[in-house]
């Protein structure tokens, strides 16, 4: 279905940018440095003035909420014995930044590395990504500077960035029972670990967050308040593109010389004089692509869209993590959810937040992490895990009633490996999410090593004091096959869509955008989100996405100024 625009804007600007998300914030605010480029910002949801959105246990009310959520549902999963999960996707100013978990984790020095290898360029290294990573960060560690005779610590120096937008902080509370499973953790041979974020992360500690004196940060304070009083950025939000506008060039190559999009009722031009930007994310880039006639042409015509460019791997080698949550119920302990079980337990918990801004209002969803290897013949840390003082049946629900905690374990380099496809020709239907988890005989054998392991640290002596009793799975599922189909029945998402529009050498069939994120066939389209990853981070994927999206201006604004 082609869509005809009702009107056209009046403006015209250099670079239109889909989605106000996290890479969308960022691009925003570098492509609007120089007064000489007109930028235009579109993001489908609304401002971020939403009270729940600020305050770190928001998250429980913006994930499930059409305010802020695109209330995206995956397809029912054979790996999850049938089961269909709620799949958040921030809709919002600020994308999954304003509903996540504030975790700030850049994965491992392998993983970039293993980038440059794919796409035959260096530029991706974990040397030459640690620059973009430090270009924004202001780590609090470094507040005093890196001498040590300043209050600094000159050992993060090397690694850790001040000054830049993007806020890092240590999380204001603790927990004896997460205190006490680092200590069982260690027994169990897991080392400490000060700073998860210096290329290898394997070991015990606590996460560091993306938080400013207890409020979320996110990526629509950190790069848009600065920007949005520039007179050459243009900020539309309830504007949703609904099509790119692709032309003809004298090569007979197609150009995408800006996008239509539904704006208060009305169907807008708007057009690009030098690129269009999707940062729509994993689902949303290649979704759009699909519905302007770029990507697997069976699924194009099957759908009646015009194909304007064959390219199969649009939508294909979505990647994520999947959390297997193993719930232990305690005895002597206090945890979040016999804390919030009575109004009294709950105003204090309200009064801490407004007289401190600590306690668990200021928690993320995880505060305890560990990194380590499934079995002894990996090679590197190949599991994550999530520890929490409270236990539920998924994100969004209610707490449980009895005291427990969970302990959720997910596989950092999955070989499962879904799709995202379009349902129709409309662009208010939500695309098919098939991510196939633990389709792979590997991934499942992961799965049952990752519960046993779950099992050894909970039995070291640190934790006897508590009595732990496993509630989920059950202590009485023992062998492989037991354990993956349980991990089946009680595993989730952690919302890392990734790799859906992967980058990726000009002779490899499933990529994408090239190394410079440009959409290969197309002038004038890059891809610039989580989508690109042709391999899922070895941890949570926000930061990672702030990374490229660094990168990825540097490379915008050279091609400009080359003539590219």
């Amino acid at each position: 279905m082609i869509r005809k625009a009702s009107l056209s804007s009046d403006e015209a600007f250099d670079y239109v940018i889909v989605g106000g998300g996290s890479a969308g914030c960022l691009l925003a605010n570098r492509l609007s440095r120089d007064p000489c480029n007109r930028v235009l910002l579109l993001e489908a949801g609304r401002k971020d003035d939403y009270p729940w959105i600020h305050i770190p246990v928001g998250y429980l009310y913006c994930i499930g909420n059409p305010r802020t959520d695109w209330l995206f549902n995956t397809e029912p999963d054979a790996g999850l014995n049938g089961r269909s999960l709620r799949y958040p996707r921030g809709k919002t100013l600020g994308g999954c930044s304003s509903i996540n978990g504030m975790i700030y984790m850049r994965g491992q020095a392998r993983d970039y590395d293993g980038w440059a290898a794919e796409t035959g360029d260096d530029v991706w290294t974990w040397q030459n990504c640690l620059p973009d990573f430090m270009a924004h960060e202001n780590h609090y560690r470094l507040d005093n500077g890196a001498d040590p005779k300043t209050g600094g610590d000159s050992r993060f120096s090397d690694v850790h960035g001040h000054g830049g937008e993007w806020r890092v902080e240590k999380q204001r509370l603790k927990w004896d029972i997460l205190e006490s499973f680092a200590d069982a953790a260690v027994e169990a041979g897991i080392p400490r670990l000060d700073d998860f974020n210096s290329g290898d992360n394997e070991g015990v500690g606590y996460f560091e967050v993306n938080q400013r004196s207890g409020w979320r940060w996110n990526t629509s304070k950190a790069f848009l308040r600065p920007a949005k009083s520039r007179p050459n950025l243009t900020i539309w939000t309830q504007s949703h593109a609904e099509q790119l506008i692709l032309e003809a060039e004298d090569s007979g190559r197609k150009r995408c010389a800006g996008a239509v999009v539904q704006r208060r009722g009305q169907w807008i031009e708007v057009r690009a004089r030098r690129e269009v930007i999707l940062s729509a994310g994993a689902i949303g880039s290649p979704q759009l692509l699909q519905l302007s006639g770029i990507g697997p042409a069976e699924l194009l015509k099957r759908h009646g869209i015009e194909v304007a460019h064959n390219m199969s791997g649009v939508g294909e080698n979505l990647q994520d993590h999947l959390q297997i949550r193993a719930v232990f119920k305690v005895g002597n302990a206090k945890t979040l959810n016999t804390l919030a079980s009575s109004p009294v337990g709950k105003a204090k918990i309200g009064l801490e937040y407004v007289l401190k801004r600590s306690g668990p209002m200021s928690m993320s969803p995880s505060q305890l992490g560990a990194f380590t290897r499934s079995d002894k013949t990996q090679v590197h840390a190949n599991l994550e895990y999530h520890v929490q003082p409270l236990s539920l049946d998924a994100f969004g629900e209610p707490l449980h009633s009895i005291p427990a905690f969970t302990a959720s374990v997910c596989n950092l380099n999955p070989t499962s490996v879904g799709s995202v496809r379009i349902r129709s020709a409309k662009a208010t239907d939500a695309p098919a999410i098939a991510p196939n988890y633990l389709s792979t005989e590997e991934d499942r054998k992961i799965a049952a090593d990752s519960l046993r392991q779950v099992r050894k640290i909970v039995a070291q002596p640190s934790l006897a004091k508590y009595k732990p009793e496993e509630w989920k799975p059950g202590i009485q599922y023992q062998t492989d096959e037991e354990l993956a189909k349980l991990a089946g029945d009680i595993a989730s998402t952690i919302f890392h869509p990734v790799g859906t529009t992967k980058m990726g050498r000009n002779d490899d069939p499933m990529a994408v955008v090239d190394s410079r994120l440009r959409v290969l066939g197309i002038s004038g389209l890059r891809v610039v989100d989580a989508g690109v990853m042709p391999k899922i981070t070895s941890g949570n994927t926000n930061s990672p996405t702030l990374m490229i999206a660094e990168k990825a201006a540097t490379f915008i604004l050279q091609d400009a100024a080359a003539g590219a």
